[in-house]
């Protein structure tokens, strides 16, 4: 197994190295967006728990909210390292 994950890791360096420095960066860039993104998730977890608390009654409608814009969000993270992969890649 670890042969395999060196192999791998080997073949990554290879690519970064073929494809240049720049490209490197820009997936560095690319990737960031995750960083953001759970800031983000982060933020309106923190204001759904609150809102939760002042007004409980409205848990299922804050929750079902919550969980959609959380997808959305993780998305967008998802949509970055993609972008990220297809840089060193191409």
């Amino acid at each position: 197994m670890s042969t395999l994950l060196l192999s791998l890791i080997g073949s990554i360096g290879f690519l970064i190295s073929a494809v240049g420095e720049y490209a490197a960066i820009g997936a560095g860039i690319a990737a960031f967006t995750g960083v953001g993104a759970g800031i983000g998730m982060g933020i309106a977890t923190g204001k759904a728990v609150e809102g939760i608390a002042r007004q409980p009654e409205a848990e299922k409608k804050i929750r079902t909210t919550l969980l959609l814009g959380l997808a959305f969000a993780e998305t967008t993270a998802i949509y970055g390292v993609f972008i990220g992969i297809l840089t060193i890649v191409m």
